[in-house]
């Protein structure tokens, strides 16, 4: 059997067909919280910024990170508002632990994924690679 095509072309036009940010080297770096404490209440003043970088929504990681701290609070403008003295190395612990459960792709490490809810479960697809894995619900 004669092959039409030899590996090098086939590779070529494979690779040809992935989105771009596949092939992006830069580096993956959350902001770090930028919080104070003032008296009984614990202001992290940069969560929106923190939001819009892992592209996914506030009222998520609200909800993440009330469950993770077993607290009460809100989000007020670009800040968040916490019950409770929380030191800003925990609270970018927490950050992290979302991040590599809800934004990074279990296949490739990258960060351009979406969470898709399909019937009642939640799935992370990553556009980079096409990878999709389950996800637990925050509730």
């Amino acid at each position: 059997m004669a092959w039409k095509h030899n590996y090098d072309e086939l590779l070529k036009k494979a690779r040809s067909q992935l989105p771009s940010v596949v092939f992006e080297k830069k580096r993956f770096e959350v902001p770090r919280v930028r919080g104070l404490v003032q008296g009984n209440k614990t202001i992290i003043n940069n969560f929106k910024t923190i939001t819009d970088y892992i592209a996914r929504k506030p009222e998520h990681l609200m909800k993440y990170l009330l469950r993770e701290l077993a607290t009460q609070g809100d989000i007020n403008g670009p800040r968040a508002v916490f019950t409770g003295r929380f030191s800003s190395t925990a609270l970018n612990e927490k950050v992290n632990k979302y991040v590599n459960e809800f934004v990074k792709c279990k296949e490739c490490g990258k960060p351009d994924t979406k969470l898709v809810k399909e019937d009642r479960l939640t799935f992370i697809k990553c556009m980079a690679c096409g990878g999709k894995k389950p996800v637990r619900s925050i509730k």
